[in-house]
């Protein structure tokens, strides 16, 4: 009989009706996830049950977690750089295929509990087992999130999705990454039966070993999806709506998968092996490889926050109700925190607060939900919140005098401990700081526009700022789930000082008589979400002015920039700009001929040069604290090609592929 008593990453036992529970609990980490020695001790487990259900011994199997938060958050990402070429990753991968098939044929009850965070392997061993039991609770997600690591599901999790819930409900899964509440998930056929809370899983659980039961594969008009024509047509509307998101050639994982599902979907034990076939190759392409830097990067910011700190932000007060300002406030809200909003203008204060519906409308299910939301967000027209607030923030305008009688007037009023910060673009911190009578206190948090789509928040350390307040900003920022990064104070910080020579360099390009719809889409071509003249209307040509004297940027004297904003035309916000905007978008003349795609990346890669440059002198000038750091930055703050790894990661490997053609023609 195999021994499972030698087990580090799961606790295993048999109860006296003979159902044996199999608890996962990694060892020396606070979530689970399936790297090598975990998958190794299931599949002791899956042998030892194997034995009892044999000799009658065990009549059931239950999969529960020992995290208090999440059942499994997937495939351990960190071991996937071991797998150096497509054979190691099919072999791998068959050898979790072979468990999970095993554990699919159990001769007896296998049932999953779930509780928090499931996702991509973790969904895929839920799957496996005959009947999937998870709570109501909000807490729980249910997801595949391969596709944003430039993979889809490896355990068979295409196959088994799709045979539960029909490829109209898992296809869209798979291919958006997105998480969806258990509910949803029990409508598609994911999940089994809902329980209340934790404390219902273990009753319900052996209810289910009891009844024997076991989850049907989805039938009626789910199961023709996967059948032809059905399947045809479907593959050429997923393909046609992912397209519209990402290109092919930046994104080759969505695609694959769709070109999976068309090809082998009708034969589900075919797309077994060719899911494996298409895999690997993703897996050790380019592609997955950066996008899985970007996931390592986003966990190195998550860590800025420093470890066992006390404060716990509950409260914040606003100071500015314009766009930015009121959209911080609906954030912290949207986030769980009661805010106060303060402005001169109660008009505009309103104005502030009504915009934040829509952000409440997509965040919160419910009418409740909502009203509870509104009714967390102040309108406070004196700062009678301020000494109540655990975080205040400037949001006024951008000018170095009045945002220092501004702090001079409430400094005194702050509660102890509470953090001071200021959202501004440009202005150096200890120069705001100047006046108050404890400089050391003023930080910066800089979020940036739009506030609920951005995920990066910079966190400024001014020449005098204490360690400690940059460390609360972290913790604020992680609260509201934003990714904190830490900035020296420095002349336009660092996603501003990177992205105004790309963005000046682009308007100075339309100036000398290039057209702005090519040099737009050059820059898509290149990778980024947004050309840069589109960008600059967006951010507002007033302030792209302003930055760029701050920065000293431009060929001085008067420019087409400078004559656009004395007109008034401050783009998207005024209705006008580089573009005229329409309906929140910009109205594009198309080309008489269509526009080489060469050419196109040529120019693509042209315009990123000065954004490339000044990244390689904010790491040298240690703006932050690594050149990684700096990729996390550009990436989480502009939205630089997330595929490319980043500014300095993808200079770096042009100049070795540089290196390597000048190599190799030597050699010739």
């Amino acid at each position: 009989m195999i021994d499972v008593s030698t087990l580090r990453d799961w606790r295993f036992s048999i109860d006296m009706q003979g159902i044996a529970w199999a608890v996962f609990d990694r060892e020396g980490e606070s979530q689970n996830s399936l790297g090598q020695r975990p998958l190794e001790e299931l599949a002791m487990i899956i042998e030892r049950v194997d034995e009892g259900a044999r000799d009658k011994s065990i009549r059931g199997l239950v999969f529960m977690s020992g995290k208090e938060k999440g059942f499994i958050v997937g495939a351990d990402v960190r071991e996937f750089e071991k797998l150096a070429d497509e054979r190691q990753v099919a072999d791998s991968i068959a050898q979790v295929n072979g468990y999970l098939d095993r554990l699919e044929r159990l001769p007896i009850p296998v049932v999953c509990c779930i509780h928090g965070f499931c996702l991509g392997g973790g969904l895929e061993l839920a799957l496996a087992c005959h009947w999937r039991i998870a709570t109501r609770d909000d807490a729980t997600r249910i997801g595949f999130p391969e596709v944003k690591l430039g993979l889809f599901p490896g355990f068979n999790g295409t196959v088994r999705s799709i045979r539960q819930a029909g490829a109209f409900s898992a296809m869209p899964l798979m291919l958006t990454g997105s998480f969806i509440r258990a509910t949803a998930a029990r409508g598609m056929g994911l999940i089994d039966e809902l329980v209340p809370s934790p404390l219902n899983l273990r009753w319900a659980a052996r209810k289910a070993i009891e009844r024997k039961r076991k989850s049907k594969p989805a039938g009626g008009w789910r199961a023709l999806t996967r059948m032809w024509p059905a399947r045809g047509l479907l593959a050429s509307k997923f393909r046609s709506e992912t397209a519209k998101k990402v290109r092919e050639e930046h994104y080759p994982s969505p695609f694959r998968l769709i070109d999976l599902f068309e090809t082998h979907a009708g034969n589900l034990d075919g797309m077994k092996v060719a899911e494996t076939r298409a895999f690997a190759p993703l897996m050790v392409g380019e592609t997955s490889k950066n996008l899985r830097r970007v996931f390592k990067l986003s966990e190195m910011m998550k860590a800025q926050t420093p470890k066992g700190l006390a404060f716990k932000p509950l409260r914040v007060h606003v100071i500015g109700a314009g766009v930015m300002g009121a959209d911080i406030a609906g954030w912290c809200v949207a986030s769980g925190m009661e805010v106060s909003l303060q402005d001169v203008s109660a008009e505009q204060i309103a104005k502030g607060i009504a915009a934040q519906k829509k952000l409440f409308n997509r965040k919160f299910r419910t009418k409740p939900q909502r009203d509870a939301a509104l009714a967390r967000l102040i309108a406070d027209p004196k700062g009678a919140n301020i000494g109540r607030a655990d975080v205040v923030i400037e949001a006024i305008v951008e000018k170095l005098e009045v945002k220092q009688n501004l702090f001079k007037s409430i400094e005194a009023r702050l509660k102890p401990g509470a953090v001071l910060a200021t959202n501004t673009s440009s202005i150096m911190i200890e120069e705001i700081a100047a006046p108050l009578a404890d400089p050391s206190r003023l930080i910066g948090i800089h979020f940036f526009n739009p506030v609920a789509q951005l995920p990066l928040v910079e966190v400024i350390r001014g020449a005098q700022t204490r360690e400690e307040e940059v460390g609360k900003g972290c913790a604020f920022v992680a609260a509201i789930d934003k990714f904190p990064l830490i900035v020296k104070s420095s002349p336009g910080f660092l996603v501003n000082r990177v992205l105004a020579p790309y963005m000046m360099a682009a308007m100075q390009r339309v100036e000398r008589g290039e057209a702005k719809e090519k040099i737009d889409e050059a820059a898509r071509t290149f990778g980024m979400p947004m050309g840069p003249v589109e960008l600059a209307d967006t951010v507002g040509l007033d302030v792209c002015a302003h930055v760029g004297k701050i920065l000293n940027l431009g060929p001085g004297g008067p420019t087409k920039l400078d004559e656009m904003v004395a007109a008034g035309k401050l783009g998207k916000k005024s209705g006008e700009g580089f573009y005229v905007w329409k309906d929140g978008k910009p109205e594009k003349a198309e080309p008489e001929t269509p526009y080489d795609k060469f050419e196109l990346e040529r120019l693509g890669r042209e315009l990123v040069d000065p954004l490339i440059r000044e990244a390689q002198r904010v790491r040298d000038e240690k703006i932050v604290e690594s050149g990684d750091l700096v990729d996390a930055g550009v990436i989480f703050g502009t939205g630089f090609a997330p595929f490319r790894g980043g500014p300095l990661h993808f200079a770096a490997n042009e100049q070795r592929s540089n290196v390597e053609v000048l190599r190799r023609t030597a050699a010739e």
